[in-house]
């Protein structure tokens, strides 16, 4: 029998009718309202709510199967979710508290993304001036065995990542990687492992290493200096996996790979001003109790000023060059001259990672919408009303290897539990770090997989999951030790 009945046949419009009725039945803000303020945890509304955000993040979880960007769901089902609630909300007469709501929230992911498109601004200018190559070059030129490069590459991702971010490390780490080992998919494999654990715990004690960690600070739960409480912590998370996995790496010297880079003009004096950026966001906000974004953003004129400079410098700097080379006869370097562009600072805003900034729009919009519904009040009743805090951070960190961390912490921000610094530092650290046990639990993973397709895989990163998952609760035990005195709130 045909799903669809001609318009004629009368059981085709009662069927219908009764199905229009019984949604404006479920639908109606009467049957939503609660005396006080609207509670939709129980609704349709919210309901429909909940599972259009568990889907939208579903096919964020599935992009690489796929091949959709993240930031299309989840940018749709703010919308959807957001509509509902002005909807809801017009309906009881109450519109200027869902309006309120949405701009609270939306001036929460204006200064977070503001913050991010600097700091990523400042990555792509040391790109372009051919910073990170430069240090790949020196690392290919070296000659280093495999385990001395295991090593290196780690340790300057755990190095780096507090101040480059976790993601712009491990693809530079991950470059060095598959240069070398070229066709060695077994080490290529342990490698970007241990990659992606180091910056991820390299990013969980500083403010700057991780989305997660910057949103922590940001809200003033933590002060800056105190982060680094959790250098211990972390330097044990990303030490235990790689000290077992070394010992399966084989003692063998790959192919030496040549690289000659050099890097352009400017290039020193940006990663300066990235410095120099870095510390008025935090004396604005250690000083001044303002916003890191002011900062970031007077950083951003730093680097304006200085590209300006650079491009009205240009000819005689290039004139200089030509004259030096050329006394020299230093014919490649003179080649190489005549392919030096001017330095623009707005292609390097355009070159930010649009993708992330509008996942990260997406993702805060959405639990901030949940949250208002009230399911945010029903999940902290549950987690930290029911449960000790110390569990319920431990088994976020987990829930962070499945589910991205960004919505996990801001989730918890929201909920705003009555927790000791300790506790606050325990989130941040298992968020964190926690995304290290699966490749796609967090965007370092997930990039390097990409880059490494073939070689670093998730079925490669699954076996080794037992180790780091070894690493990740002496890392909380470690904190737990060195720390105790931060959790004396709880006992």
């Amino acid at each position: 029998m045909p799903f669809f009945r001609p318009p004629s046949q009368p059981r085709f419009d009662r069927r219908w009718l009764f199905l229009l009725a019984a949604l404006l039945l479920v639908f109606s803000p009467a049957v939503l309202a609660v005396t006080g303020e609207l509670d939709l945890t129980q609704s349709v509304v919210g309901f429909f709510a909940l599972g259009i955000f568990v889907l939208a993040y579903a096919l964020v979880m599935a992009e690489e199967k796929i091949h959709m960007r993240k930031s299309k769901p989840v940018l749709v089902a703010a919308g959807i979710i957001w509509s509902l609630i002005g909807w809801v909300y017009v309906q009881n007469g109450m519109s200027e508290a869902s309006e309120g709501a949405f701009r609270v929230t939306l001036l929460e992911f204006t200064e977070l993304m503001l913050f991010l498109l600097v700091a990523m601004t400042y990555i792509n200018a040391m790109e372009e001036r051919r910073v990170f190559d430069a240090l790949r070059s020196w690392m290919l030129r070296m000659g280093f065995n495999y385990r001395t490069l295991f090593w290196l590459t780690g340790g300057l991702a755990f190095v780096l990542s507090p101040i480059a971010d976790n993601l712009t490390t491990a693809l530079l780490m991950c470059a060095v990687v598959t240069k070398v080992a070229e066709g060695d998919k077994r080490f290529i494999n342990l490698a970007c492992i241990n990659i992606v654990v180091a910056a991820n715990a390299g990013g969980a004690f500083s403010p700057f290493g991780d989305i997660t960690t910057l949103m922590v600070w940001q809200a003033g739960i933590v002060p800056f200096q105190d982060f680094f409480i959790l250098f211990f912590p972390a330097l044990v998370n990303f030490l235990i996996p790689a000290v077992i996995m070394s010992c399966f790496i084989p003692n063998k010297k790959p192919e030496s790979v040549q690289e000659d880079v050099w890097m352009k003009r400017g290039a020193r004096r940006i990663v300066v001003l990235f410095l120099l950026t870095i510390t008025t966001a935090v004396l604005c906000h250690t000083l001044l109790h303002l916003p890191p974004v002011l900062g970031m953003m007077t950083g951003l004129g730093y680097l304006q000023f200085f590209g300006y400079y650079l491009r009205r410098s240009l000819p005689r700097s290039l004139e200089r060059k030509r004259e030096r080379y050329s006394r020299r006869g230093d014919n490649k370097k003179l080649e190489q001259l005549g392919s030096v562009v001017p330095f623009d600072v707005f292609n390097r805003v355009a070159r930010a990672e649009w993708d992330t900034l509008l996942f990260f729009y997406g993702v805060v919009m959405c639990v901030g919408g949940l949250g208002f519904m009230g399911y945010l009040s029903l999940l902290s009743e549950t987690l930290y009303l029911g449960w000790n805090p110390t569990a319920a951070n431990i088994v976020l960190g987990v829930i962070s290897a499945v589910v991205d961390n960004i919505p996990v912490m801001f989730a918890v921000l929201t909920m705003e539990p009555d927790m000791s610094q300790g506790h606050w530092l325990l989130i941040t650290l298992t968020a964190g770090v926690g995304g290290s046990l699966l490749s796609i639990g967090s965007a370092a993973g997930v990039a390097v997989m990409g880059q490494a397709r073939g070689a670093y895989t998730f079925i490669g990163h699954l076996k080794w999951s037992p180790v780091i998952l070894l690493g990740y609760a002496a890392s909380i035990v470690v904190h737990m030790w060195l720390n105790a005195e931060s959790f004396a709130l709880f006992g």
